[in-house]
């Protein structure tokens, strides 16, 4: 990073024009295709499940129970089996008030990883979740063909570098702050606008820099330096990301939000399966390309039915 200072929040960059009405199978079906290293999704018509593997002691969802090697790889076989075609491996835990973890760590707990699973499962898309460029270089060595970066290359000025010499996809993710304050006093004027409008910066920056735009996938950021009715707002206006025709990726799987919205706020992380479930169907209709869970098969099978129903 440029210094330890954390991203600042980000406020109004630009006015995204009318969005015309449109149906919901509009949204859906719309061409899509999405270039990483390995291959080229085509996201048209069939959505794609991201399977998460979190390689840390504490993570929200799962805090400990990947963290060893063997353990990580075995959970990495469960969501291949179960169907998710790309597989996010991350070292350092994104949740509200986390603190960062040092290069090495990360490094340690995230490249044997990829390494495994890319010698056992060559075909497997394998993205990595982190913003330092350090850990991203090692990972696409290792075998990633995807950089999934929370700061949509703001927390690393190498991080473009990376992306440029590998050819690595990227997702690029909206976020007030960083994960240590991003929910101490998130606020926005028009939350809907000023996320499109930066995530539509953010895509410009790196296609001014040589990257491929079809190698480029958004993230809304759900959760991450949001409000509950920031991320409700989000939701209902997904359709507002279609201007940008790019892969829309949603990562709403088990996240505090779905406990409150279901009526029981205190509701276990183990049991947000099927608020997500329901998710899924929804921002499917709405234009979801890729959906980031943590439990792939109910998420798969419904994710199925409502390409179904939309056909």
């Amino acid at each position: 990073m440029r210094d330890n200072s954390p991203i600042s929040p980000i406020g109004p960059i630009g006015h995204i024009g009318h969005i015309r009405a449109a149906t919901h199978r509009d949204f859906a079906t719309q061409p899509m295709i999405w270039k990483t290293r390995r291959r080229t999704l085509d996201l048209s018509h069939s959505a794609k499940i991201m399977g998460i593997l979190n390689v840390t002691p504490d993570s929200f969802s799962d805090g400990g129970q990947f963290f060893s090697l063997d353990a990580a790889v075995s959970h990495a076989r469960e969501l291949i089996a179960e169907g998710a075609e790309i597989i996010d491996v991350g070292g350092e835990s994104t949740r509200p008030g986390a603190d960062p973890v040092p290069l090495e760590e990360e490094l340690r707990r995230v490249v044997p990883v990829i390494e495994k699973i890319r010698s056992e499962f060559p075909s497997v898309l394998l993205s990595v979740d982190t913003y330092k460029a350090t850990t991203a270089r090692h990972a696409v060595r290792a075998g990633a063909d995807i950089i999934n970066d929370i700061t949509a290359l703001r927390g690393d000025p190498s991080m473009i570098d990376v992306v440029l010499e590998s050819g690595a996809a990227v997702v690029l993710m909206h976020m007030q702050g960083m994960p240590k304050t991003m929910q101490v006093a998130p606020a926005y004027q028009e939350v809907v606008s000023e996320v499109t409008a930066f995530l539509k910066a953010r895509r410009d920056w790196l296609v001014d820099r040589g990257v491929d735009r079809e190698s480029i996938a958004i993230d809304p950021g759900f959760g991450f330096g949001k409000r509950l009715a920031d991320n409700l707002k989000l939701m209902r206006n997904l359709e507002a990301f279609r201007a940008l025709a790019q892969p829309l990726l949603i990562g709403v799987s088990r996240k505090s939000g779905l406990a409150q919205l279901s009526g029981d706020p205190a509701l276990p992380v183990a049991k947000r399966i099927w608020p997500t479930v329901a998710l899924t169907c929804l921002l499917r209709e709405k234009g979801a390309h890729l959906l980031r869970v943590h439990d792939v098969k109910p998420n798969l099978e419904a994710l199925r039915m409502t390409e179904a129903i939309l056909e």
